[in-house]
């Protein structure tokens, strides 16, 4: 489900979890597909724009992070927007 303006992210609380979602494929062209079923749980349209975000460690990527565009966006704006607002 997609979350609404104002809330906060998903992600931190006592209920939050990490789980195996599914395995997923690379294709020849670097591709992969996100199942149907995720997708709509996740609240993920056509033409959504997603962010890849990496963990490094010894120089090699060891961790990848799918998250929503927008979702970044808001977080950015909520922990820099105070910061930015009191340099203006």
């Amino acid at each position: 489900m997609a979350a609404k303006r104002g809330e906060k992210a998903c992600c931190p609380g006592d209920s939050a979890r990490c789980r195996v979602e599914t395995l997923v494929s690379v294709d020849e062209r670097g591709q992969m597909v996100l199942p149907k079923d995720f997708r709509e749980r996740a609240g993920i349209g056509a033409g959504e724009k997603l962010v890849l975000i990496s963990l490094e460690r010894n120089g090699e990527v060891c961790c990848m992070v799918l998250m929503k565009a927008e979702e970044l966006g808001d977080l950015v704006k909520e922990k820099l927007g105070p910061v930015l607002g009191n340099l203006a």
